[in-house]
């Protein structure tokens, strides 16, 4: 999910191997780039480790899902060092749009079961513009997507996950240069790292507390550094549960889905 360029990705891999020693649990390291559907990687029997966005979690009947082990802790100011993301609304920079205006503009959007690249953009607009009916491009998969469809006007502007921006800006800026933010969408719960129910709960909770414990060791601060995040926290359930009564509310508010 957050393999968002080369270098990020070396920086995930090595994190996921501080944890695999840290926990004493072995992990092989697999590329799972998208387009490659989330629900299966999400469903496997021998899932170790990996990220799953909160509102797919949430709508996924109970008996289906994952455990969930922490929530990352961006360093980033719209965190407020809470386990919560948002969304940057990105234009191009020389297109001279601006909040005032969104209403107006052609947007991407990612997938429907999306917090960060559909229901957090629709919340955005639910509220400052209730009944508006924009223009839309999509669906475009992924971060990458949303950008490359900005960058080359074939929408006017679309919904980033604000932590794959964060990892973008510090590793590879050149990516999103020509792009510049218009707005930040309202918080919601941060992708969880989630294991299998299928795994021993040893192996799950050895798991949980090496993150849960990262930030207190010299080698879990370094290996959380190159990647933005301060610590990880125990995930907010309660708020994770309440992902879908927001994106109906959006949904009643622009009377339409895109």
């Amino acid at each position: 999910m957050y393999n968002v360029s080369p270098a990020v990705k070396a920086r995930w891999d090595d994190f996921f191997r501080w944890l695999a020693d840290e926990a004493g649990v072995a992990l092989d390291i697999i590329a799972y780039p998208a387009p490659a559907p989330l629900a299966d990687l999400w469903a496997r029997a021998d899932l170790g480790i990996t990220f799953m966005c909160s509102f797919p979690y949430a709508v996924m009947p109970e008996e289906d899902r994952p455990v969930p082990l922490a929530a990352p802790v961006s360093t980033a100011s719209w965190a407020d060092d809470k386990p919560v993301y948002a969304s940057r609304i990105v234009a191009r920079a020389d297109s001279g749009l601006a909040a005032a205006s969104l209403a107006s503009a052609r947007w991407a959007w990612t997938v429907r079961d999306s917090q960060s690249g559909y229901n957090a953009p629709r919340e955005f607009l639910a509220a400052r513009f209730p009944g508006a009916r924009v223009a839309t491009f999509g669906p475009v998969i992924s971060p990458a997507g949303v950008i490359e469809a900005v960058r080359t006007g074939k929408a006017d502007v679309g919904a980033v996950d604000a932590y794959a921006w964060q990892l973008l800006e510090m590793h590879a800026p050149e990516a999103i240069a020509e792009l510049s933010v218009v707005a930040t969408t309202e918080p919601a719960p941060f992708p969880m790292l989630v294991s299998s129910a299928a795994l021993d709960p040893g192996v799950t909770e050895r798991l949980r507390q090496a993150l849960l414990s990262a930030d207190r060791s010299p080698d879990g601060i370094s290996a959380l550094a190159p990647l933005g995040l301060s610590r990880f926290a125990i995930p907010d359930l309660a708020a994770v549960a309440g992902l879908p009564a927001r994106a109906a509310q959006a949904d009643a508010a622009l009377g339409e889905r895109w």
